[in-house]
């Protein structure tokens, strides 16, 4: 609990919870909304009603997050008064015996309408009935053409539940910062959030690595007052010339965030030091009424790129087709006069508040407008592919989700010349799906500008594209990788999954009649000693392979009565009969940290193959069935997945290893290709340090070399100085540890 609530008497309370609504008002005062202030203060009284004597875990009076939100709703999102009233309202349903009928009564069908759809996502993206939680997510995605203030409402709860996280045990943190990551921040810049976008990115990064956040974070307030200079250098002329066309405008920077700092330095492989840059300025014109404001800001970009050298490859026009959410903009990376790289963004006003704010608190509930927009098309789209097939579970739902929010945009032409928009690194099968799912079904070839091409051609802008079918033609199971869009690959599962299904029932009968020859019941006891034996990872895997003639069942005699030793085997067997292991512990709200030592290596713990974690790593752990701690790097892509997907069965992890055991660990150092430069890294490595080397590959090729060692350390720090001193090596650029 957060001292400063401790003594607080409710007179305090009172006059904080009342500051706090007028606040509220203030900011709803200074939107061009129309001024329904009446219906607000009933919802803010009968939810103050409804949380009265409930608090917040970090002691706060409940009442102050639904505010809290209500705040973010109107003056982050820009929303109106019913949006405001929903948000005060978003919990009372979830928290208090008030039902939504009860909501409709006293506030209206549209409101008790928004409440509910927030009330169906309740806890987040997965609770414990993950595929419950999907369905029900689906659900939401589908009303959001219909209503979007719900998605938007819930963006906020997120957020302000993001910026109180500190008050959350660890593992709790760990889940909400991963599924915030893995689809809130990515669904906020889809619907062109980007303040809330970043921010989200930023508090996700800081309580999943704290102490890289903080080094990012010092590193840049040390360079900060240098950028500003800078940045008031490369200014100067551009302010000069806008000034001698009579242009009114505003110039603004910006630094880049801790977490997009962080993205490039593992993208790129490079230390702080070399992100150049960490500088981005806009320019934000503010045209007359008879001016062409797209005219405006190429004249701009004429009048920058006469001062400065631009980069030939990182120009981006977003003015001529903009992105499905809606942001517009003119891009150009120049060289200032220190030879670093600044990205310029040209806006107006109008494509400003659209930039910061998003075009869906803009659209339609503040314009009234009709015509579809890029936003519409996509929410159409997104229906489509939601419409398309089932999904077997939370995970390959909320993962095809994702990939409708990463989509981008390129223009390809039909035969007959109609323009068709596709995602970016779209198919020529995607195309051919994209045209009718049969057309897709039968696909056999396709021919771009008159040239025969492959299925998984990759479609470019302006390629004008023919699709070849035959009624002969079936899906392939390879076609799931080559197409890209989620539609497709919506419509290839459900193909799939009616032939996997017979095929399964096929193999499932064939166990079922072996088994019985022996008098024994297909269960889960039987199953599982089943697929250990055949090493399946999953019984529906044994069974697809049974019914497809990959395995013999003439030896299942012997896998039900041979002698066994202990094993995962026993360990289900105990649990199916409730026979209490008291080795194994499974329950994660009972084991809530695992201490890492140099002694439970290999039994209380494993480390994951897919990172490479060390000691000294900021790591999490995730419990399995069998009681084992699989420990992975915070930052590695498979944690991510976990603590989205199965939030409830991460465990903090802390290193208390003693330099007694090694641990592996891959390093890569690029240089100039000079005579003897290998034999003083080897030397560095196992003489200066006595580092064992476990692997070597090198390759070089014109001049530059790259080499890959494989070298058994005790800890993060090791490897750190380890790699300080590498990089002092004669003819060595760069050094990096690499997963």
């Amino acid at each position: 609990m957060d001292e400063k609530y401790l003594n607080l008497t409710e007179a305090d309370e009172e006059s904080m919870i009342q500051r706090e609504f007028d606040a509220l008002l203030q900011d709803y005062a200074a939107t061009r909304h129309t001024q329904k202030t009446e219906i607000i203060k009933r919802a803010f009284d009968f939810a103050k009603s409804a949380h009265h004597g409930v608090r917040r875990r970090s002691g706060e009076p409940y009442i102050m997050h639904p505010l809290a939100v209500a705040r973010i709703v109107v003056k982050e999102i820009g929303l109106g008064s019913t949006s405001i009233c929903s948000a005060l309202l978003h919990d009372v349903v979830e928290d208090t015996d008030y039902t939504v009928e009860d909501i409709e009564e006293r506030f209206g069908p549209k409101i008790a309408q928004i409440v509910s759809g927030l009330t169906k996502i309740s806890g987040g993206i997965f609770g414990e009935k993950a595929s419950e939680q999907a369905e029900n997510f689906r659900r939401l995605i589908l009303t959001m053409p219909e209503d979007v203030r719900v998605i938007l409402i819930k963006m906020a709860d997120r957020l302000h539940n993001m910026r109180t996280l500190g008050s959350m045990p660890p593992a709790k943190q760990l889940k909400i910062s991963g599924e915030t990551q893995y689809i809130y921040a990515p669904l906020a810049a889809r619907l062109g959030f980007f303040l809330i976008k970043t921010e989200l990115e930023n508090l996700s990064f800081k309580y999943e690595q704290p102490s890289v956040y903080a080094k990012i974070q010092e590193q840049v307030d040390a360079v900060t007052p240098r950028l500003e200079e800078s940045y008031l250098r490369f200014i100067g002329p551009i302010k000069q010339i806008l000034d001698s066309y009579n242009y009114k405008y505003t110039i603004t920077y910006r630094v880049k965030s801790p977490y997009s700092i962080f993205r490039k330095m593992q993208n790129k492989h490079i230390p702080f030091d070399e992100v150049y840059d960490l500088l981005a300025v806009r320019i934000i014109l503010k045209p007359r009424p008879d001016e062409d404001e797209r005219a405006n800001c190429w004249v701009t970009y004429s009048a920058l790129t006469s001062l400065y050298k631009e980069h030939p490859d990182r120009t981006r026009n977003w003015l001529s087709t903009p992105k499905p959410n809606g942001y517009e903009a003119l891009h150009v990376t120049l060289m200032n006069h220190e030879g670093n790289w600044v990205e310029v963004q040209i806006r107006t006003e109008r494509m400003n508040e659209i930039a910061e704010h998003g075009l869906a608190a803009h659209w339609k509930y503040k314009t009234g407008t009709s015509e579809l927009s890029n936003l519409d098309s996509w929410f159409k789209s997104l229906k489509d592919m939601l419409d398309t097939a089932d999904y077997a579970n939370a995970v390959e739902f909320m993962d095809t989700f994702r990939l409708n929010l990463y989509a981008s945009e390129i223009y390809v032409f039909t035969p007959k010349g109609d323009i068709k928009k596709m995602p970016v690194k779209s198919t020529a099968l995607d195309f051919a799906f994209a045209l009718h799912s049969d057309i897709g079904l039968h696909c056999i070839g396709a021919k771009v500008d008159h040239k025969l091409v492959p299925l998984t051609y990759e479609l470019k802008s302006g390629d004008q594209v023919e699709i070849l079918t035959s009624k002969t033609q079936r899906p392939q199971p390879d076609w799931i990788d080559i197409v890209t869009m989620p539609r497709a690959k919506a419509h290839l599962r459900a193909v799939f999954r009616k032939e996997y299904r017979i095929v399964q029932e096929k193999g499932k009968k064939a166990v079922e009649d072996e088994l019985a020859k022996l008098n024994m019941p297909l269960n889960n006891v039987t199953t599982t000693r089943i697929i250990e034996h055949y090493k399946f990872n999953t019984i529906t895997e044994f069974y697809n392979a049974v019914g497809r003639g990959l395995v013999d069942l003439s030896d299942i005699t012997t896998v039900m009565f041979q002698t066994k030793n202990p094993s995962k085997w026993t360990k289900m067997w105990k649990l199916q009969f409730g026979k209490k292991n008291e080795s194994v512990e499974t329950d994660p709200k009972k084991k809530k940290k695992v201490v890492l030592t140099d002694t439970n290596v290999g039994q209380g713990y494993t480390l994951a193959e897919c990172c490479h974690p060390i000691p000294g790593d900021p790591v999490l752990g995730y419990l399995d069935e069998y009681g084992t701690v699989l420990v992975h790097k915070r930052e590695c892509p498979v944690a991510l997945k976990l603590k989205s997907n199965y939030g409830n069965r991460i465990v903090t992890a802390e290193w208390a290893t003693h330099n007694v055991k090694s641990f592996l660990a891959m390093i890569e150092i690029n240089g100039i290709d000079e005579r003897g430069v290998l034999q003083k890294i080897v030397t560095v490595v196992s003489e200066d340090y006595a580092i064992n080397i476990k692997s070597v590959h090198l390759e070089a090729k014109d001049g530059i070399f790259t080499a890959q060692f494989g070298v058994y350390v005790h800890s993060a720090d090791d490897l750190n100085v380890l790699c300080a001193n590498l990089r002092k090596v004669p003819f060595v650029n760069s050094v990096v540890r690499i997963s």
